[in-house]
C-alpha cells in the first residue's frame, strides 16, 4: 500500500505510515527493479517513483544512482519524504501530483509505481487516464514497472477479514469490507498514545478496486506500451492462481 493515489485518505497516515510499512522489504524491491531496468531500459539515468509515499524507494534509486523523481498526491507524505531528504542529505525531486494528471518537464527512463497504489485508483477510466500520462512522459524505449493486487488477494486474503498492528505508542485496527465487484472497503482506526498515557482514535477509510487484466493489458498497448513480463509479487516467478501481486514489466515503443 502506498500513498498518492486519492483524495485524503493519507492525511494523518503518513505519519505513521513507515511504522505500518516496517515489513516491506523495500531493498529488495529496489534490487529487483534495478534488475529489470539493467536488463531492459538503453537508457537508465532518470527515474519517477509515482505514488512515492515517504520516498522509502525513492531514497533507495537514489543511492544506485538514478536521478529519482517523487510523485505523490499527498502533501503529508511529500512532507515525510522532504524531512528524510533533508535529513540525509539526498539529491531527490519531490513533486506533489495526481498521477492521472502527470506534467513533468521531460520523458523519464524509467517511471516505476508499486505497492499496489494504481488499485486504490476510482475506476478503469482514472487508470486509462494514468497509462495516457505514463506513456507521454515515458521515452521511446523506456520502461513502465509497476503492480496490481489481484482478484485473489481481494477475495481471499483482504476480503472481509480483519488485521491488527501493535506498535510502539500506535495500535491500529485494520478492518475490510468486501462487494459483489471486488472492491475492497478499507478502514483503519488508529490509537495513538499519548504523553500522558491516554490514547487518542482517528479512522481513515479508502477503496481498493480490481481490474480486469485482459482490459489492462489491452489499455497498456493502445498506450505503446510491450509487456515484457508479468511475475508474482515482487519476483520472477510467473504468476499463479494464488499470486497476490502481479509485477508487470513493459517498454514503451517508439513513437
Amino acid at each position: 500500500m502506498s500513498g498518492g493515489t486519492g483524495s485524503s485518505a493519507y492525511n494523518k497516515f503518513a505519519w505513521f505510515y513507515d511504522k505500518l510499512q516496517s515489513e516491506v522489504d523495500y531493498d529488495g524491491i529496489c534490487s529487483l527493479i534495478d534488475g529489470f531496468i539493467k536488463k531492459y531500459s538503453a537508457e537508465n539515468e532518470v527515474i519517477v517513483d509515482l505514488a512515492c509515499g515517504t520516498g522509502n524507494l525513492s531514497e533507495r534509486f537514489y543511492k544506485l544512482g538514478y536521478d529519482v523523481i517523487g510523485v505523490d498526491l499527498s502533501q503529508d507524505m511529500l512532507e515525510e519524504a522532504l524531512e528524510k531528504k533533508y535529513d540525509r542529505e539526498l539529491d531527490v525531486s519531490y513533486l506533489c501530483q495526481d498521477m492521472r494528471e502527470l506534467d513533468l518537464m521531460g520523458a523519464a527512463d524509467v517511471i516505476v509505481c508499486v505497492l499496489d497504489s494504481l488499485n486504490h485508483l476510482g475506476s478503469f477510466e482514472d487508470l486509462c487516464r494514468t497509462f495516457e500520462r505514463v506513456s507521454m512522459f515515458t521515452c521511446d524505449g523506456g520502461l513502465f514497472i509497476f503492480d496490481m493486487n489481484t482478484p485473489y488477494k481481494h477475495r481471499e486474503v483482504l476480503g472481509n477479514n480483519s488485521f491488527c498492528y501493535d506498535m510502539e505508542g500506535l495500535f491500529c485496527a485494520w478492518q475490510n469490507e468486501l462487494s459483489e465487484d471486488g472492491s475492497v472497503q478499507i478502514t483503519l482506526d488508529f490509537f495513538e498514545e499519548k504523553e500522558n498515557g491516554s490514547y487518542e482514535r482517528f479512522t481513515e477509510s479508502f477503496r481498493e478496486i480490481i481490474f480486469d487484466s485482459e482490459l489492462v493489458d489491452e489499455e497498456l498497448k493502445k498506450n505503446d506500451f510491450e509487456i515484457i513480463g508479468k511475475y508474482d509479487d515482487f519476483s520472477e516467478n510467473p504468476v499463479n492462481d494464488n499470486s497476490q501481486r502481479v509485477l508487470y514489466v513493459c517498454r514503451r515503443s517508439a513513437r
